[in-house]
C-alpha cells in the first residue's frame, strides 16, 4: 500500500511538471516581413528647361541667267535654350513618351562667296522645334530612350556687299524635316530628373527666288538653293507630376 501511494504521488507530480517544462522550451521566432521598396514610376505629364549648342551644315547655289553655279558649304555653330513638355507611359520598364520642344538658336556663320568674292553671305538658325516620340528602356530611376519626328527650324540668309555693307538680298523662311535623337535621362528626387539629349536634323534643300540682284561683279542672282542638316546637344531639366508609384514588395 505504501509504494502505491508513491507512484500515485509520482505520478501527479510529473503531470504538474510537464506544462512548466512544455513552457521554458524555445519557440523558433517567426520570419521578418518582406521589405517594401519604392520603384521609380516615369509615367505622367513634365515640363522642363534645356540649353546647350547646336551645329549647322549648309551648302549653297545660285541660279543665274546662265544656270546653277555653287557657293559652296560652310558649318555655322552656336549656342540654343528653350524647353519642352511632354507625356511618359510606363509599362514594366518600357517607357513610350509624346514630346514637343522649342529652342531659340544663335546658330550662324558669314563668309565670303565663292561666285562673287566681292559679296558675302549670311546664313542664321534663329528658331528650332522638336516634335518627336519616344521609346525607352528603364532602370529604376535611369531612363535611356530614342527619339523621332519631324522637325523645323526658322532660318535667314543674307547677302551684302563686302565693300559697303549694303545688303542686296534677304530671305527669312521656315523649313521642315526629320529628326532622330538619343538621350538618358536620371531621376533624383521623385519629381526631378536631369538629362543629356544628341539629335540630329535632317532639313533638305529649300529655294529661294530673287528679283534679279547684280553682284559689284556683274553677275545677276536669280535665287539660291541651300541644303541644310543640323546637330544639337543639350543639357535637360524636367519636372514631373506626381512621384513614385506604390510601393512594391521586393521577391527573392
Amino acid at each position: 500500500m505504501k509504494r502505491l501511494s508513491m507512484a500515485a504521488i509520482s505520478f501527479a507530480a510529473l503531470n504538474m511538471a510537464a506544462p512548466a517544462m512544455a513552457a521554458d522550451m524555445a519557440v523558433k521566432a517567426a520570419p521578418p516581413p518582406a521589405p517594401v521598396v519604392a520603384i521609380y514610376n516615369w509615367s505622367g505629364f513634365y515640363i522642363g528647361a534645356n540649353g546647350g549648342w547646336g551645329q549647322s551644315h549648309g551648302c549653297v547655289d545660285f541660279l543665274t541667267p546662265a544656270g546653277t553655279v555653287a557657293g559652296g558649304c560652310a558649318d555655322r555653330s552656336g549656342g540654343l535654350a528653350g524647353g519642352q513638355l511632354g507625356y511618359r507611359w510606363q509599362t514594366n520598364q518600357f517607357v513610350l513618351g509624346l514630346e514637343a520642344q522649342g529652342d531659340w538658336a544663335e546658330i550662324k556663320n558669314t563668309r565670303v562667296s565663292l561666285i562673287d568674292p566681292s559679296i558675302s553671305t549670311t546664313g542664321k538658325i534663329d528658331g528650332i522645334g522638336l516634335f518627336t516620340a519616344q521609346l525607352g528602356w528603364a532602370w529604376n530611376a535611369s531612363l535611356f530612350y530614342v527619339k523621332g519626328g519631324a522637325a523645323v527650324t526658322r532660318n535667314r540668309f543674307d547677302i551684302f556687299n563686302n565693300a559697303t555693307g549694303v545688303g542686296l538680298a534677304s530671305a527669312g523662311h521656315t523649313r521642315w524635316g526629320g529628326a532622330l535623337g538619343v538621350g538618358w535621362e536620371y531621376g533624383f528626387t521623385p519629381n526631378w530628373s536631369f538629362g543629356l539629349e544628341y539629335d540630329h536634323l535632317w532639313m533638305g534643300r529649300d529655294n529661294t527666288s530673287f528679283a534679279g540682284v547684280v553682284t559689284p561683279g556683274g553677275i545677276t542672282l536669280l535665287g539660291n538653293g541651300v541644303s541644310q542638316d543640323v546637330d544639337m546637344v543639350t543639357l535637360r531639366l524636367n519636372y514631373r507630376f506626381g512621384g513614385y508609384g506604390a510601393p512594391v514588395t521586393a521577391r527573392y
